[in-house]
């Protein structure tokens, strides 16, 4: 055997290794020297480290690594690593890897090229306390070609998936006292990296399995809390893939997972960066379900931590340059600001939070944080900043739905009224259905059916009704039947023309939306109340409502609207217990009362 070597290297090696000692400039024939050696190599199953000659190979390689010609190094790069060498050997080949990579004019070459798979042979075979620096440099490589799409569905075609999580694996093993600890933090903020720009492509999402991927990454990001950087890079994978259920699921089962946010919050407040990904992965995770806004909840400090970061970012926002100058030196509206996109996130999770009955009866109790949504809405006008003041309008009115003892909302359901109507004023329909929904609520009591009368806020309620929209009718007539509690407040229904539109909006929604009718039903049932006769109570509208009522009450009529079963099947529940027993009295009342 030794013989046969001996032959093929002085017959198919050495006349290759001459021609490349000689250097000559002409890198097209450098290039094509490496290809004829590398092909050679592998003839003689000379590839790898049992190869006698294998140093004086190496030498003669290394000494045309300085080259200025990435080509060539490409060449020379799969040579070396194809050698499987070791040590500051491999360390060099896989900063030339890196160098050539984060080249853009080498994209082609390494498209169409097998330095892809070298480089994923290295991170798979070689061991990670050994060879750290080398695979910093290898993972650093693969991060830059994971940048082009053909380069990273090949990486996933190839299974880099699975390797990228076993090196997570391996890395978290290692625990903080060891030696290697410490080093291995700039390896998982390529892996990271990479793993971030993975989590945009679907392909690469099918592999990533929720199961696998976010228990590691919720490791990782309590092991690493120190490295506020690399918090960044895990926090970034953590919150792209919270916008995918599968993903959101299984980080809400990771039970240290919000301990470990509320200890990030409270350590790196001011990092808007971090903070920012941190509050938007929390928005998501409260989103989905009861068991998650509760689990938040439940944990020390966070309601502390929440408030204590809404008085940071608004402060922050009190004291932020509104304004920049574009190229041309213009001044622009800079929007939203960095403060500001903390405080849109922040109030989404509040809002959220106070879905849930229980979490959100203690957040309307809150003075603190009551009084800095409040405070949003008093310093910060719609035209500035409009998805934050709706917002902060959206969180006030899932609280104002808690009629608890010492809520926060009631004790300032006044001012709050007096800031509402500021929205109201705007010419922007989804602040003036937000401030709507929130009179709603708080027009259960009597103090903001007399601030909404004195006003004249009524009227522009009973106009909201012309919209044609369930999304702008249904608050409108949530709002409208408070008023008509109160029976010295009921005329004004007939003298706006409140009527009328009452029952075109029935007309128009009819069986299409049995919850809004049964609001219609309920008003003009309050309405009516001491009704003298129906042409004093309904004036030329008589007749019209008499037939949309016997229509609507019809059996065979009332489920024509919906195909599908379960909603069908939904809607026959709602007519029969809501909708029916109202609108069945209603329409008794109207009939004894109608000559």
């Amino acid at each position: 055997e030794w013989e046969e070597e001996d032959f093929f290297w002085h017959t198919r090696i050495l006349p290759i290794l001459r021609e490349l000692e000689k250097r000559e400039d002409n890198i097209e024939h450098l290039c094509l020297a490496c290809t004829k050696l590398h092909q050679a190599l592998g003839d003689g199953n000379m590839l790898g480290k049992r190869f006698k000659r294998r140093n004086i190979l190496l030498k003669t390689l290394y000494k045309l690594v300085d080259i200025d010609s990435d080509p060539l190094s490409l060449k020379l790069a799969k040579i070396i690593l194809a050698m499987k060498v070791d040590g500051k050997n491999l360390v060099s080949v896989c900063k030339l890897a890196f160098k050539i990579c984060r080249n853009e004019n080498n994209y082609f070459i390494i498209q169409n090229d097998t330095l892809l798979d070298y480089l994923l042979q290295v991170l798979w075979n070689e061991d990670l306390q050994t060879n750290h620096e080398a695979l910093i440099y290898c993972m650093a490589a693969l991060k830059v070609m994971s940048e082009k799409e053909a380069l990273r569905l090949k990486m996933v075609s190839k299974g880099a998936i699975e390797m990228f999580l076993e090196l997570m694996k391996q890395i978290n093993n290692i625990k903080e006292h060891d030696t290697y600890f410490s080093k291995l933090g700039l390896l998982l903020v390529q892996l990271t990296a990479t793993l971030r720009i993975l989590a945009s492509c679907a392909q690469a999402r099918r592999q990533l399995s929720p199961g696998a991927a976010v228990p590691q990454l919720c490791v990782a990001l309590e092991q690493r809390s120190g490295d506020k950087d690399l918090c960044v890079w895990i926090v970034s994978v953590l919150s792209k893939l919270s916008t995918y259920n599968d993903f959101c699921a299984a980080l809400a089962d990771c039970s240290r997972c919000y301990i470990v946010f509320l200890a990030l919050l409270n350590k790196y407040q001011k990092q808007q960066d971090l903070v920012i990904r941190i509050i938007f992965i929390l928005g998501n995770l409260t989103a989905r379900n009861d068991q998650s806004r509760e689990q938040f909840f439940k944990e020390k400090g966070s309601v502390n931590t929440l408030t204590s970061l809404f008085q940071t970012y608004y402060e922050l926002d009190l004291n932020a340059p509104t304004w920049h100058h574009d190229r041309k030196g213009k001044s622009q509206p800079k929007y939203p600001s960095e403060a500001e996109d903390v405080l849109i996130k922040l109030i989404r999770v509040l809002a959220n939070l106070s879905i849930h009955p229980r979490v959100g009866a203690a957040l309307a109790a809150a003075h603190p944080l009551v009084g800095l949504l409040v405070t949003v809405l008093e310093y910060k006008s719609v035209d500035d900043c409009e998805e934050l003041v709706i917002n902060a309008a959206t969180a006030i009115n899932n609280l104002s739905y808690y009629q608890v003892e010492n809520s926060a909302v009631q004790e300032k359901q006044l001012h709050i009224a007096e800031m509402l109507l500021k929205l109201l004023m705007r010419d922007n329909m989804d602040a003036v259905v937000e401030a709507v929904r929130v009179f709603g609520n708080l027009s259960q009591h009597h103090e903001i059916r007399d601030f909404i009368m004195q006003k004249k806020i009524y009227k522009f309620v009973i106009a909201l009704l012309d919209s044609k929209d369930r999304e702008v009718c249904f608050p409108a007539c949530g709002v409208l039947l408070n008023l008509t509690v109160d029976e010295n407040k009921r005329a004004f229904l007939m003298e706006e023309g409140g009527i009328g539109k009452l029952i075109d909006c029935l007309q128009d929604f009819g069986p299409a939306d049995w919850q809004l009718s049964c609001l219609i039903c309920k008003t003009l049932w309050n309405y009516s109340e001491n009704m003298a006769s129906t042409a004093s109570c309904f004036g030329g509208s008589t007749n019209t409502l008499l037939m949309l009522l016997t229509a609507l009450l019809d059996e065979e009529v009332e489920l024509e609207c919906s195909l599908d079963k379960d909603i069908k099947d939904c809607q026959r529940v709602y007519w029969e217990r809501e909708f029916k027993p109202v609108a069945a009295k209603l329409l008794d009342r109207i009939q004894s009362h109608h000559s």
